[in-house]
């Protein structure tokens, strides 16, 4: 038994003599006391002594489960390290379960006798063989072993058992983060309950078990870094000299963020250093806890044309593209938060939700509580001459603006969605701003925001409509979905459904889809000013919905789940793959259905926030591609073709920030735009990327999807049918495909790879060729037919189509 644990138990007992010593006194009494039962039921007439017992304040019945759960909790930690010693000679593994056999042993001990010295029972499993069986299914269902965080299931403990070598290593590790981060778990929700470790013997002893269970956490998950094949995982720290991992991408151009959009004396956004007392020992660095007062996070990105607009909380930077890296050609310092942009014409707009962001711009912020300086809302700028803009509309809301969707736009209105999710101003400071609760019918909750901006005269921009899109169908209820909590026995907990994160329009299909903190919805925007919900979903593994994505043909739904909301490490060992993870659905007359899920396979490190957030279409004919950012998880790039098992074709990582503390970074959103990939960094600024050719994508693919039409804008959360020419590439990009699906047998193929290479010659050339051309006629009339209609069939007859049009070209 530690120092430490004999100290406690002689503080407990010493405490437990004193509190017996003080009651002797409170025992006599004349007057009867009774207890009352529920209405309807006689009163009870206790004893002094039972007065006196259920007077007792110095631990409470939460305390006592906790300690017993706990126990039960370490000694199966205990189980798992004596595997070790038959299944694995590797140092670091059998130093792990040293390190847990030692200070798991004397916790228990410290356990039992805390609930012994209080009279309470004391499970015994090392010595009772009953005692993890009754732990696992004692209680009301909320208590038990079953339910206790981390603990592993008897499957999983079998399959510990019969694994050896390096398996027996990568899955003692995986189940002993999970483990610790369990306990950790359970000290938090025990200092969650009212009155709990009220005992200060107690409390010291949860905030021991904490920490120590989180610096164990730290120490295996490097372990595990050291064992994994992914190159991404034990990444060095730094914020210009962090380590990186690649594959199947080219890093093309990396840019610092601008002047002006950084703190000058702590680029890396790094919290101020608390300065070690003087000591000869070596000492954890220690960090401030407050937040500064102003935020340069890089945000969202829109394109148009060669103009490239980036977000930051900050204001925003306007890029010039076609060289071999954006030029930047002018920055805008206008603080606000948030910063997600859109491009319509000559107006970018800037969504904005600080309390502090003021309508001119200042640096100096708002402090009062209601203020005609504040702006809370959409900002309009125009940008006709890009190196000038100047602020030329606002439209203030009642929470603020966190992200804008542009629904339509023609030569004299444009329609915007805009979703708040800040607090609710003062209705002193913006008439109609009423905070209310789900059955008030006033409140600004559970609405969207409609927004008209004249093009001519954007400073008459304003809200025409707050629709109820989380209405209960047949009651009207304005709270008609998801009310938050969790699912049940192993779920998630989802936030309510009040508000909508992000909504993305499809216009050409009369969709959007909505993101909606509890819920994801389908809306139909045949009338862009009235949405109208026409399905909803729940997830027992989201947390909270963040973001959507349609397929090319908008007949599937990527919805992200930004589990810790962004600024939590999301993506370790332990924590479950469908969790802060990307859901995908299929759109079926207009409902949706769960098809799978996809999380990024590498494993992060306690100082990198990681989970799922922003990313666009890769517009590669015949496939669902998606570019994504994880933040400090770096970008990945999946085929979500086949819904059910979408896969990872390439990616790009850095290590974090700094080795010992989490800094909010990574990449906020990455987009394809004209046959590159461009990704934000919270904090290091900008970069820029291409595909390269793998066994996952070709290159004709690749040079496909850069022949791609995108239309000349790229917004976030709006999506267009993406088409392509009929060129040979798009037909050698099929062709590709169909040889990975093994579609077509190989005379055949190596006969169309010949005329189609032959024909890209000649467009290239614009020459004619008419043999070529009644070459190509003869070889699309050849394809098999299917009528399977999946994967094969569409590329079959798109490939068909494709030669069609080039040998009309070459006539």
């Amino acid at each position: 038994m530690t120092f430490s644990t004999r100290l406690r138990l002689q503080s407990a007992t010493l405490a437990l003599a004193a509190g017996l010593a003080s009651n002797a006194g409170a025992l006599a009494q004349d007057a009867p006391i009774v207890q009352p039962g529920a209405p309807g039921e006689d009163v009870r007439q206790i004893s002094a002594e039972e007065a006196v017992q259920i007077a007792a304040n110095r631990f409470s019945e939460a305390d006592v489960q906790f300690m017993r759960d706990m126990i039960v909790h370490h000694f199966q930690a205990v189980q798992m390290a004596d595997l070790v010693a038959d299944r694995t000679s590797t140092a670091d593994i059998v130093a792990v379960a040293g390190r847990i056999n030692a200070s798991q042993a004397d916790e228990i001990a410290f356990m039992q006798g805390w609930l012994n010295e209080r009279g309470q029972d004391a499970p015994d499993p090392a010595n009772d063989p009953h005692a993890m069986h009754h732990h696992m299914n004692h209680g009301d269902g909320h208590d038990g072993h079953s339910m206790m965080a981390g603990m592993a299931t008897p499957a999983q403990m079998e399959a510990l058992a019969q694994a050896n070598g390096t398996e027996f290593d990568a899955l003692f590790l995986e189940l002993m983060i999970a483990h610790h981060d369990g306990a950790v778990v359970m000290v938090d929700a025990l200092l969650d309950e009212s009155g709990s470790a009220y005992d200060p013997v107690l409390f010291d002893f949860v905030n021991d078990v904490r920490s120590e269970q989180n610096a164990e956490i730290r120490r295996m998950n490097a372990v595990l870094a050291t064992l994994s094949e992914d190159p991404r995982n034990g990444l060095s720290a730094g914020f210009r000299d962090a380590g990186e991992a690649i594959s199947n991408m080219q890093l093309v151009a990396s840019l610092p963020k601008p002047t002006g959009f950084f703190d000058a004396e702590n680029p890396a956004g790094l919290p101020p250093e608390i300065a070690p007392e003087d000591t000869d020992e070596e000492v954890e660095r220690r960090f401030g806890q407050r937040a500064p007062f102003l935020s340069f996070s890089n945000t969202d990105m829109a394109f148009s044309g060669d103009l490239m607009a980036v977000g930051n909380y900050h204001g925003f930077n306007l890029y010039r593209l076609g060289e071999a890296a954006p030029v930047l050609i002018s920055s805008v310092v206008c603080p606000g938060g948030q910063g997600d942009v859109s491009i319509v014409g000559d107006l970018l707009l800037v969504s904005v939700q600080d309390t502090r962001a003021r309508v001119d711009c200042g640096r100096q912020g708002v402090t009062e509580d209601i203020s005609e300086e504040r702006f809370r809302g959409l900002r309009i700028f125009d940008i006709s001459n890009p190196v000038a803009p100047r602020q030329v509309g606002q439209v203030q809301t009642c929470r603020g603006s966190h992200t804008h969707s542009v629904v339509s736009s023609d030569e004299d209105m444009i329609v915007v969605y805009n979703s708040g999710t800040s607090s609710i101003r003062d209705e002193e400071e913006m008439a109609g701003c009423v905070a209310g609760f789900p059955g008030d019918e006033q409140t600004a909750l559970f609405s969207i925001d409609v927004i008209e901006i004249p093009v001519a005269n954007p400073a008459a921009s304003r809200i025409v409509d707050s629709p109820r899109v989380f209405a209960d169908d047949e009651t009207g209820r304005i709270a008609g979905l998801w009310s938050g909590g969790d699912h049940g026995e192993g779920t998630q907990s989802t936030r309510r459904t009040d508000q909508c994160h992000d909504i993305t329009v499809f216009p050409s299909l009369n969709l959007a889809a909505g993101a909606c903190s509890g819920n994801g919805i389908v809306l139909d925007i045949s009338d862009p000013r009235a949405p109208q919900r026409i399905d909803a979903v729940v997830d027992q593994g989201f947390a909270y919905w963040h973001s959507a994505t349609f397929s090319n043909a908008g007949d599937k739904v990527l919805f992200t789940d930004e589990w810790g909301g962004g600024g939590r490490p999301r993506c370790r060992a332990q924590d479950p793959m469908d969790w802060g993870a990307n859901a995908i659905y299929a759109i079926n007359d207009g409902q949706l259905e769960f098809e799978g899920y996809y999380k990024i396979p590498s494993a992060q490190t306690e100082e990198e926030n990681c989970v799922a957030h922003n990313g666009s279409i890769m517009p590669v004919p015949g496939r669902d591609v998606f570019v994504q950012s994880w933040y400090q998880g770096g970008i990945s790039v999946l085929d979500f073709t086949d819904p059910a098992n979408a896969y990872e074709i390439a990616y790009f990582d850095r290590g974090p920030i700094d080795p010992d503390v989490m800094v909010l970074g990574g990449y906020w959103s990455s987009y394809w735009y004209d046959g590159r990939i461009y990704g934000t960094e919270i904090v290091r600024g900008l970069d820029v990327f291409e595909m390269t050719p793998s066994e996952h994508l070709s290159e004709n693919e690749i040079a496909a999807a850069a022949l791609a039409d995108q239309g000349q804008t790229f917004n976030p959360q709006q999506q267009f049918p993406v088409s392509w020419p009929d060129h040979p590439v798009v037909g050698l990009a099929y062709l590709d495909q169909l040889m990975r699906d093994e579609a077509l047998p190989q005379d055949q193929a190596d006969a169309l790879y010949d005329a189609l290479g032959r024909a890209a010659q000649a467009v290239e050339a614009d020459e004619r060729n008419r043999q070529l051309a009644r070459e190509l006629r003869d070889l699309g009339r050849d394809l098999p037919e299917t009528s399977d209609g999946g994967a094969v069939a569409h590329r079959l007859s798109s490939l068909s189509d494709v030669i069609d049009g080039v040998a009309r070209s070459l006539r």
